[in-house]
């Protein structure tokens, strides 16, 4: 009788061992993030016509003239894209080149998000099928690259840019130089 009482606590005490693990795993965040394999590494080649009638496009030749660039890959159908564009254009303003890849947009869609939330690009490539994207090691919008002057990705930021962000991107820019 008294063994058959244990065996039947066994269940409980395994349910409740199984409670107390999930409960601490969803308590403590998991604080790993996703770098991009491509980091250390030359931009892979590239060559993407201009998403803008009377803009310059991007090619990887473009991010290997001796100056550090911010890659900042976004879409206009992007919402995140929306609430970092304010950090855009305080990164400009601090006179860091921003060059953009636009990915699957369509001209007109791009050229209205860019009036409505500023243009702090020099030149944007037209990625309609994500190629370059996907070859740079990212796989969502918006993400952004530190490229130092010789190809070289020296840094990634997934995600919107956030002000709490801006001194780290400053920073990583500035160590590419």
């Amino acid at each position: 009788m008294r063994r058959l009482r244990i065996i039947l606590w066994i269940p409980v005490l395994v349910v409740g061992l199984l409670f107390i693990v999930l409960a601490v795993g969803l308590y403590r965040p998991d604080d790993h993030q996703i770098q991009s394999a491509m980091i250390g590494k030359d931009v892979p080649e590239f060559s993407l016509a201009a998403a803008l009638d009377g803009r310059p496009g991007l090619s990887s030749r473009n991010l290997r003239d001796g100056q550090p660039h911010l890659v900042n890959i976004f879409a206009s159908w992007c919402i995140p894209c929306r609430t970092e564009a304010v950090q855009l254009a305080e990164l400009s303003r601090r006179g860091i080149p921003i060059d953009g890849i636009a990915v699957r947009d369509r001209p007109q869609d791009l050229a209205a998000f860019l009036d409505q939330y500023g243009d702090p690009f020099r030149a944007i490539g037209a990625d309609n099928d994500r190629r370059v994207q996907l070859s740079l090691g990212s796989a969502g919008v918006p993400e952004t690259f530190i490229v130092d002057g010789r190809g070289v990705i020296r840094h990634q930021h997934i995600g919107a840019i956030m002000d709490s962000d801006i001194p780290a991107i400053v920073a990583a820019w500035e160590a590419a130089r």
